[in-house]
């Protein structure tokens, strides 16, 4: 992409309704524009970085075996009457009445609406286990909707349902999901510490959120120092695995780590006082069993190999997709803009060509394009008629993680400038040199995209179709 011909309309003051970082930076950066307060359009760069945390998400939950699908964002409020919810949720629930007098609702998640798919479709034991997702527009009602994507009225969220025929089964699937988290969070450059939670209006006694710590956190949290040690890494964890699940969820639960909600100040004082830690935080997801809440209320119920009928036991998952984006800018910018690491970025890497129009300029910078894009990557080529301060100013704004600068002195040389945003330090190289270390680079990256689903899912999945 040429930045000549991109819509980017990045700007130079800082709005006044921007209160935290995250949401200055992404006005600042082009990325969003408020349409109504809480609800945004995203802007081409914005919209690019919420698909690669979009497309790490579905990798990450297909590996784990779960089935993606898509339901719509309007929902009838008879489902929610069959729950119980319809009256129970609050305002934040958006209630809608159609042409013909019918009671409808946007969306704030979709235990409903998936129970009723499973009570249609599925009647037995032996196409448990079964989990289905979508990642889809959700929208709840603030009454002071504010920091931008944060805290908005409309966002885009993955929730998933496990279906299974016991609790020990649906405990597993906990564990599951658990783990997936932890994975996909670190693959967006965030530690995500799991923290036992309230249940809220979904239900449910046994839940954790995964928070970023930040000092733009919404929610007060105690835990202690030596959970932020610990780092799922590259290990590989089969994920049909009962004891292999449980173990990670022991590993990174073990430790105390609750929001305000579930604080208990006795059991948080018996950690040494070095290790208690108060913080911030920023949540970025949720998971719960709330056993057979749902299958009860609508009718959810399997067959028995003894003939016998059960309703099912589930659980709901949810990752703020959107909200992943204002988290990943709090834990990772600079007094310049922002720092993007290097799985989410727009832009693999930034071309500035120091003298546009210059014939030896113009041909180098055309000459890296060209080979960046042959190594599979995505670099964004500043070819504006622009004073390199400006044009430096703005790829540090936006945050690529890397810069190659191709000027008239350094070609003299046989060399260009290849620069780290994180560490602000450059390298002088050739232009082929510099190629190649980007490629290498962005190789792990590239190397997650071949994911896979687990043999159970499909098999669960294909029994009933």
């Amino acid at each position: 992409m040429r930045l000549s011909r991109y819509f980017l309309p990045v700007l130079k003051e800082t709005p006044a309704e921007a209160q935290i970082v995250s949401h200055r930076l992404m006005l600042r950066a082009g990325m969003i524009k408020q349409a109504s307060a809480g609800i945004y359009s995203w802007l081409p760069l914005g919209f690019r970085v919420l698909r690669n945390i979009e497309r790490i998400v579905h990798e990450e939950q297909q590996r784990a075996g779960h089935i993606p699908m898509l339901m719509p964002t309007l929902q009838p409020a008879d489902l929610w009457r069959e729950s119980g919810r319809y009256e129970a949720y609050g305002e934040e629930l958006l209630r809608v009445r159609d042409r013909h007098d019918r009671d409808m609702l946007y969306g704030p998640t979709n235990e409903e609406m998936i129970t009723d798919i499973f009570r249609s479709h599925v009647s037995s034991y032996k196409d448990l286990p079964l989990t289905l997702y979508h990642i889809q527009w959700k929208f709840r009602d603030e009454i002071r909707p504010r920091f931008g994507v944060m805290r908005g009225r409309e966002f885009l969220m993955k929730d998933g349902y496990n279906f299974d025929v016991s609790k020990e089964a649906a405990l597993h699937a906990y564990n599951r999901h658990l783990v997936s988290y932890l994975r996909t969070y670190e693959r967006m450059g965030l530690q995500a510490i799991p923290m036992r939670a309230d249940g809220g209006p979904i239900g449910g006694d046994y839940t954790h959120e995964f928070l970023v710590l930040a000092e733009t956190g919404e929610s007060e949290v105690f835990y202690d120092a030596e959970i932020t040690d610990l780092r799922f890494g590259e290990r590989e964890v089969d994920y049909d695995d009962v004891a292999e699940c449980q173990a990670v969820l022991e590993e990174f639960t073990s430790r105390y780590a609750r929001t305000d909600e579930t604080h208990d100040a006795a059991l948080f004082n018996q950690i040494p006082e070095a290790r208690r830690r108060v913080a911030r935080g920023i949540e970025v997801g949720q998971i719960f069993y709330f056993g057979t809440k749902y299958s009860d209320a609508m009718g959810a119920t399997v067959q028995t190999a003894d003939g016998g009928k059960v309703p099912v036991h589930m659980g709901s998952h949810g990752i703020g997709v959107s909200r992943l984006m204002g988290a990943i800018i709090e834990a990772s910018h600079d007094d310049k803009g922002i720092i993007w690491p290097e799985a989410v970025t727009p832009f693999h890497c930034g071309i500035v060509n120091l003298r546009q129009g210059d014939a030896g300029t113009d041909a180098a910078c055309a000459e890296l394009y060209t080979a960046l894009k042959a190594k599979g990557l995505d670099p964004l080529y500043d070819d504006r008629e622009e004073r390199a301060g400006a044009k430096f100013a703005t790829m540090d704004l936006i945050g690529l993680p890397w810069r190659i600068t191709v000027g008239p002195r350094g070609l003299d040389k046989g060399v260009v400038e290849l620069t780290c945003r994180k560490t602000g330090e450059s390298e002088e190289m050739t232009a082929e040199t510099a190629v190649s270390r980007v490629a290498r680079i962005y190789a792990p990256h590239h190397a997650h995209v071949a994911h896979h689903v687990e043999p159970m899912a499909q098999r669960s999945f294909h029994t009933w179709l």
